[in-house]
């Protein structure tokens, strides 16, 4: 299982810039940043599984060697960071400055984030959704849950409350690894997406956007039968590159 490159969020405000996320391509989500003249002011990271967080190796004195950067955590995050190598060593050297998420963040005067839990696979943190609101709108970025039961707080009532969401869209279906116990990596299909928000109104689907595509997952293909499925519902899929005004 590979999470496709588009997991990773980046959130600007002038020449700052926030990843949500810091998988294994950090350093190619950081120079598209340096492209554009925008200097990484900090990382937000959902959970502990390898596509998420492990991209902090990056930051440490063997590569980038940053100083100080603000890496905001759950608490399970955070004590998993700092009582594990390599991820300690980088809270020891000061290259990140771990900082909590349980309350609301503010990143700058225009920008704040609220995490909030999400039932997912918890070996080693919890995992929360995260909810960032700008200026004019607002977005949410969640792209790993066991599926769209169990929440605090409803998913359609999270999407009532924002104006574009990107939401797990790892597996089309159940079926695409062939020989794996798919409920031991559970995540919510694309299809049962699809059933559980037929019922919202038009303008309700359209803030989703499917992310965190595995590389199983035929959406990848915008030729895809499965592509034009979600498109004719009146759902989206997240292009790379793509950009959103908060």
């Amino acid at each position: 299982m590979s999470p496709h490159l588009t997991t990773c969020l980046a959130i600007v405000d002038g020449n700052d810039g926030w990843l949500l996320d810091a998988g294994p391509d950090l350093p190619r989500h950081v120079g598209r940043l340096s492209e554009r003249g925008i200097t990484l002011a900090g990382i937000l990271l959902t959970h502990a599984h390898i596509g998420h967080y492990t991209g902090l190796a990056m930051l440490g004195r063997e590569a980038m060697d940053v100083a100080d950067m603000p890496v905001w955590a759950a608490p399970r995050m955070a004590a998993f960071l700092q009582s594990n190598g390599p991820w300690d060593q980088l809270v020891k050297a000061g290259n990140i400055s771990l900082r909590s998420v349980e309350n609301s963040v503010h990143l700058s005067p225009r920008l704040s984030a609220v995490a909030f839990p999400v039932p997912h696979r918890d070996e080693y943190s919890e995992t929360v959704g995260i909810r960032i609101a700008g200026p004019s709108a607002s977005l949410l970025y969640v792209p790993d849950t066991d599926g769209w039961d169990g929440w605090e707080t409803s998913i359609e009532e999270h999407l009532g409350n924002v104006d574009i969401a990107f939401l797990d869209g790892t597996f089309f279906s159940g079926d695409e690894l062939p020989g794996r116990d798919m409920t031991a990596i559970a995540h919510p299909s694309v299809t049962d997406s699809l059933r559980r928000f037929s019922a919202l109104p038009p303008a309700e689907r359209a803030k989703v956007h499917f992310t965190h595509l595995n590389h199983t997952n035929p959406l990848l293909r915008g030729d895809s039968d499965e592509y034009m499925r979600v498109v004719r519902s009146g759902l989206a899929i997240a292009d790379e590159g793509q950009i959103v005004m908060l």
